[in-house]
């Protein structure tokens, strides 16, 4: 497969988004993508992920692009305003231009259920987003 692949990762909760990040890599990496074929690109949060996915998408070099990141609910509204921008953000890109933009951006109430989605009891969403990103990225191909 010679497909290219972009990943942006929050460094915001860096605890749980460094997991999300080593998870897809690997599983990128396992699936035959070398290194070369894998473009990260590290933004402050969340809400920064859309535009990065934006002119990763013009670029037209890749065929899926991954997002990850981590919102944990605190105290004030300030979760659901970021979680709705981040997810219209990366829908709006998906089909602007036609590619696959996978939301690997966990939406968790507390610190404990985000460490069970990368590597604890809740699975990986890591792998689970590359493993998204090379299906729709055949898929794409192929239609």
């Amino acid at each position: 497969m010679s497909h290219s692949f972009a990943i942006i990762v929050s460094l915001f909760n860096s605890f749980i988004t460094d997991k999300m990040l080593d998870g897809a890599l690997s599983h990128l990496q396992q699936a035959g993508i070398e290194k070369e074929q894998i473009h990260v690109t590290c933004v402050p949060g969340a809400v920064e992920i859309p535009l990065v996915a934006q002119l990763l998408a013009k670029s037209a070099i890749y065929h899926a692009i991954i997002c990850l990141g981590s919102v944990i609910r605190g105290d004030t509204d300030h979760y659901d305003y970021v979680c709705q921008q981040v997810s219209n953000g990366c829908q709006r890109v998906m089909l602007d231009f036609e590619i696959p933009v996978i939301f690997g951006i966990l939406t968790t109430d507390t610190e404990e259920q985000a460490i069970a989605r990368v590597g604890g009891k809740e699975g990986h969403k890591g792998i689970e987003a590359a493993e998204t990103a090379l299906i729709m990225a055949e898929i794409v191909e192929n239609i």
